[in-house]
C-alpha cells in the first residue's frame, strides 16, 4: 500500500508495451532522451530519479510530516498542486508541468489516490482534492474497482487505495458506483481469498489479481484493503483498542466492508508471527526475503484495525532492521513514521533514529511544528497544469500471470525512492 513505485510501472508498461516520459516543475527542463534522468526539482523529496514515484513519495512525505506537526515547507505544497492535470488526475511525475496534460498523459490512480491524502490531511486544497476525487470516480471500472493505468482490469491494490482516498476525502464508498451499478466495495471483495480457500492459512488475505483464475494471497494488497475495509487512510490515529487479531470468520459476510478488513488483519497478524516481519520472493530469486515495506504495512493496518499488540513484534523488527531500507527513501521514512503514529511509538526514538529529521533532510527545510493549512493562491502559486513528454516504447516483453501480481504487490516499497 505505501511505498513501492518503480516495479508497478515497470510492469505496468510491460503490460501496455510503454511507458510514460517524467513530468514536474514548469522550470524543471525535460530529459534529452528516454535514458537521461530527470533534474530533481527543488520542491521535490527525495534524490534518486522520481520518474515512477515523485507524486507517491512526495504525498507520503508531506502526510508524514503533517501527522506528526511539522509544517512542510510551502514550496513542497506547492510542487505537489503544480502536478495535478486538469482533469483532476495525477501522472506518477511530470518534469513539464507548463505542458497541459493530454491524450498522451499516463495517469495514474495509485498517485492520485496518495495526493488525495496529502492534500486533505493539510488542509487548504479542497478544490484540488474535489477534483481528484471527480477524476478518481470517472475512472471507476463496471466491476466497482480500479486499475493502476485506466482502462485496464481492476487490481486489488488500487481499488484499496482509491477507496481510502475517497473515505479520506469524505465520501462512502459503497455509495460511489460504476456505469454498471457496481460499488467501490464490490469491485475489492471479489479478490479476497475466503473460507474454502487453501491452505487455510491463506483465508482472510486478498490477491493483487486472479492468476488463471486462482486468488494467490499478496501481503501488500491485504494491508491495503484491511484500511480499505475499515474506510481509513494510511494516517491511522493512535487508539485505546487492544484486541488480538483473529482469523477470517466462517461463513464470512461478503457484503460487510469491516468483516473483510478483520479476515484481512487476522491473515496479516498470523503471518508476521513466523519471523516478526512478511518475507516476498522477488523476481529471478531463489528465497523469499525480509519484506521491509509490506511489514510496515501490516503494522498501520493492524493498529487501523485495533489490534496494536498483534503488530508489536513487527515493530520490533522494523526498529532493528529498516534503517538501510529506508536511508534516504522520503515513502520509507514517511511510511515509518505513519507506522509509529498509528501504535504510538515515538518516531523520533526509532531503533536509535530519529525519523522525523531523516525525513526533513531528504527536501526542502519544513516552516515549522504547526498545523496550520498550507493553502496554495491558485492565481500566483500553482504553476499550469502539465502533460507529459512523448512516451517511449519500453522492450520489456510480455509480463504475466503471478510475475505481474509480484511486480506490482511491489508497487512502492523497494529501491525506487
Amino acid at each position: 500500500m505505501i511505498v513501492r513505485r518503480s516495479a508497478a510501472a515497470l510492469a505496468a508498461s510491460a503490460v501496455l508495451c510503454v511507458g510514460a516520459a517524467p513530468a514536474a516543475l514548469a522550470d524543471t527542463a525535460p530529459p534529452a532522451s528516454p535514458s537521461a534522468p530527470p533534474v530533481i526539482p527543488s520542491g521535490l523529496y527525495g534524490k534518486n530519479d522520481p520518474t515512477y514515484d515523485g507524486v507517491w513519495r512526495q504525498s507520503f512525505a508531506l502526510l508524514a510530516q503533517h501527522t506528526v506537526g511539522v509544517k512542510p515547507a510551502r514550496e513542497a505544497v506547492v510542487w505537489l498542486v503544480g502536478q495535478q492535470c486538469d482533469t483532476g488526475g495525477f501522472a506518477s511525475f511530470r518534469p513539464n508541468a507548463a505542458v497541459a496534460c493530454d491524450a498522451k498523459t499516463m495517469y495514474d490512480t495509485n498517485a492520485t489516490a496518495a495526493a488525495v491524502q496529502a492534500l486533505k490531511a493539510l488542509g487548504g486544497q479542497d478544490a484540488a482534492v474535489k477534483q481528484s476525487v471527480d477524476w478518481l470516480k470517472s475512472v471507476q471500472n463496471e466491476d466497482g474497482g480500479w486499475s493502476y493505468v485506466p482502462g485496464t482490469p481492476s487490481d486489488a491494490n488500487s481499488t484499496a487505495l482509491v477507496i481510502s482516498a475517497l473515505a479520506v476525502a469524505g465520501e462512502k464508498p459503497a455509495e460511489v458506483k460504476s456505469k454498471a451499478g457496481k460499488s467501490a466495495y464490490e469491485g475489492l471483495f471479489p479478490f479476497q481469498l475466503g473460507c474454502a480457500a487453501e491452505p487455510a492459512a491463506d483465508r482472510g488475505a486478498f490477491a493483487y489479481q486472479p492468476v488463471d483464475g486462482k486468488l494467490i494471497a499478496n501481503a501488500d494488497a491485504t494491508a491495503a484493503a484491511a484500511l480499505a475495509g475499515l474506510g481509513k487512510g494510511a494516517a491511522v490515529v493512535p487508539s485505546g483498542a487492544d484486541t488480538p487479531a483473529a482469523a477470517l470468520t466462517c461463513p464470512a459476510n461478503g457484503a460487510d466492508p469491516a468483516a473483510a478488513a478483520q479476515g484481512a488483519a487476522g491473515y496479516l497478524a498470523e503471518a508476521l508471527k513466523k519471523d516478526g516481519h512478511l518475507t516476498a520472493l522477488t523476481p529471478g530469486a531463489d528465497q523469499p526475503t525480509a519484506d521491509t515495506g509490506n511489514t510496515a504495512d501490516a503494522v498501520i493496518a493492524l493498529a487501523a484495525a485495533g489490534h496494536k499488540q498483534s503488530a508489536a513484534g513487527a515493530m520490533e523488527w522494523l526498529k532493528a532492521n529498516s534503517a538501510q531500507w529506508a536511508q534516504g527513501s522520503p515513502a520509507g521514512l514517511g511510511t515509518l513514521i505513519l507506522a509509529a503514529h498509528a501504535t504510538g511509538t515515538d518516531p523520533k526514538s526509532f531503533g536509535g533514529t530519529d525519523l522525523v529529521a531523516a525525513l526533513n533532510a531528504t527536501g526542502p527545510a519544513p516552516q515549522g511544528a504547526d498545523t496550520d493549512a498550507t493553502t496554495v493562491d491558485s492565481e500566483k502559486d500553482k504553476l499550469p497544469s502539465g502533460g507529459q513528454n512523448i512516451w517511449w516504447i519500453i522492450g520489456a516483453g510480455a509480463v504475466a500471470g503471478v510475475g505481474i501480481g509480484i511486480l506490482l504487490s511491489g508497487r512502492r516499497k523497494k529501491n525506487q525512492l
